[in-house]
């Protein structure tokens, strides 16, 4: 069964960090460019960062060099750090593949919330 199961968001103050990890299951996420998005409430899903499946990375140029994508094979997972967190990247966020043809169902994401 193809899934994947977003984790690690919460409550942060301004500045802080976080790590959110996506378990994927029923594909190897290394043949895959892999994604993080967002969707805050009332505006459309982004794309935060993206990941190739030969490690290219990619931002969104509201990210400015705070996050980090990266993925661990072994434990087929997508991670993303966050550091020097603001309140306006609060949002759900999810990860799925990057080419829209080949997206999987979305997971219920997790939720980040940056406030003091």
């Amino acid at each position: 069964q193809v899934q994947l199961v977003e984790s690690g968001g919460g409550l942060v103050q301004p500045g802080g960090s976080l790590r959110l990890a996506c378990a994927a299951s029923g594909f190897t996420v290394s043949s895959y460019g892999m994604g993080w998005y967002r969707q805050a409430p009332g505006k459309q899903r982004e794309l935060v960062a993206g990941l190739t499946n030969g490690g290219s990375t990619n931002y969104a140029d509201f990210v400015e060099g705070r996050f980090t994508i990266s993925r661990d094979n072994a434990k087929n997972t997508v991670y993303l750090q966050m550091n020097s967190l603001k309140p306006e990247d609060t949002a759900v966020y999810y990860c799925n593949r990057l080419n829209p043809f080949g997206r999987v169902t979305w997971g219920q994401g997790t939720q980040v919330t940056v406030s003091s």
